[in-house]
């Protein structure tokens, strides 16, 4: 029977839900268990494919073609498993499929309401993503913040799926903020406290609270929140602040949290094998030399609508020891008169994807600067066709050389002269 871990969140958004959820599952994938992940997003859009990256950031595209939330991207770095379109669900999609099967006389006439008809399609997606994995754990993040509306429906059918398999094969881990007061020199627990306080008022009762901190908790702030919000004291687990995201399941395997998980949830695994991953971190800080890659984006108010390129850029540091610096340049912003200024000592170049005209000059101007200087340039998407354009205006001869996706208008090939 698959085990079922719910991570959700408190205080605010922003705490790095998404790369616990990842560390956990690359540790419990080292004690040799298979382990699946997905992400709950309550907001209504069906999918993100179609949101702003500077709201939402990149848009995560699985295997099997779904458009998901960036933290998937997460899971697929650290658990090194391929996820599925049953590793995302939004509010959006969940009312989608319960209005179509309304209209279909699915429900026989019943009156359809959030429950059970809501929370029922959210529990047969989770069981679904279970059965089709065929994962001994199945890690389930629950996005927004404990005490958001629009996340009470995702709340409320982890309670019943709590209820339904046994509390045995259901843990439930919150992430919250523990704020370190600089000038009274103490951690402050009251919002942790207050956020497990509307989590039990929904029925969910809390196993493992991990403390994200800037700095690190002693034992007396541990016993207190074991006390006040009901936990064993070794499930306090603190998430400390790390120069590098990749130390973070290092870091959680020596606070206890895979053997406490595997303690609550009654699975008896072998110890965790992180030589390979301590390997790796090790190559990060033995890193020497140093390139610059500019990367010229129309999004780049928002770094994370770039996450995978970044990660990739990252990747690719660690493996030859290189440390990558980003320069990230605005499209919007390059001219002619620009480029030089721009685009000094820097070593390569990648245009990534996005839609619409907008700054679509700026990166055609930023292509030809590359070719003609021989700066070693990478079109992803929107950026090959970029490259296509600026290659048949320039070398082609093709002047008007366009895309329809820019300018409707864009005479067809053979009067493009």
């Amino acid at each position: 029977m698959t085990k079922f871990i719910f991570i959700t969140g408190g205080v605010v958004s922003g705490l790095g839900k998404g790369i616990t959820a990842a560390s956990l599952g690359r540790l419990l994938k080292q004690r040799g268990l298979k382990v699946a992940a997905q992400k709950l997003d309550p907001y209504m859009n069906v999918d993100p494919g179609t949101m702003s990256p500077l709201q939402h950031g990149e848009v995560f595209v699985t295997d099997d073609g779904a458009e998901t939330d960036l933290d998937l991207g997460h899971y697929e770095r650290f658990m090194d498993e391929d996820l599925t379109k049953f590793s995302n669900l939004t509010s959006g999609k969940v009312y989608w499929n319960v209005l179509n099967r309304e209209r279909a006389g699915e429900y026989l006439g019943e009156t359809v309401q959030v429950i059970p008809h809501i929370t029922g399609e959210i529990i047969n997606f989770i069981y679904r993503a279970a059965e089709k994995s065929m994962a001994d754990v199945l890690i389930t993040e629950i996005g927004g913040t404990t005490g958001d509306i629009e996340s009470q429906p995702f709340l409320e059918a982890i309670r019943q799926i709590s209820l339904e398999k046994g509390y045995d094969n259901c843990l439930f881990i919150h992430v919250t903020l523990m704020p370190f007061l600089k000038w009274a020199g103490e951690h402050k627990s009251k919002p942790t406290q207050h956020s497990v306080k509307e989590l039990r008022s929904m029925g969910i009762s809390p196993n493992v609270i991990i403390a994200r901190t800037d700095e690190p908790l002693d034992e007396q702030i541990k016993e207190k929140i074991s006390l006040f919000c009901n936990v064993k004291p070794d499930c306090v687990i603190e998430n400390l602040t790390l120069p590098c995201l990749y130390e973070a399941p290092i870091m959680l395997h020596k606070n206890g949290l895979d053997e406490v998980v595997c303690r609550e949830l009654g699975m008896k695994t072998e110890k965790p094998d992180l030589t390979e991953w301590e390997t790796m971190i090790q190559k990060i800080y033995s890193r020497r030399n140093r390139v610059v890659i500019a990367v010229v984006g129309k999004y780049i108010k928002l770094h994370d609508a770039y996450l995978s390129i970044i990660e990739s850029l990252n990747h690719a540091g660690f493996d030859v020891g290189i440390n990558v610096k980003i320069k990230w340049v605005d499209s919007e912003e390059v001219t002619e008169e620009t480029t030089s200024d721009i685009f000094r000592g820097v070593d390569g170049m990648i245009f990534p994807g996005g839609f619409g005209n907008r700054g679509i000059e700026g990166k055609i101007i930023a292509c030809k600067h590359a070719r003609e200087n021989k700066i070693p340039f990478l079109g992803i998407c929107l950026g090959m066709q970029v490259a296509v354009i600026e290659f048949a205006r320039s070398v082609c001869g093709l002047k008007k050389a366009n895309s329809s996706e820019f300018d409707e208008s864009s005479p067809p090939t053979g009067s493009l002269i």
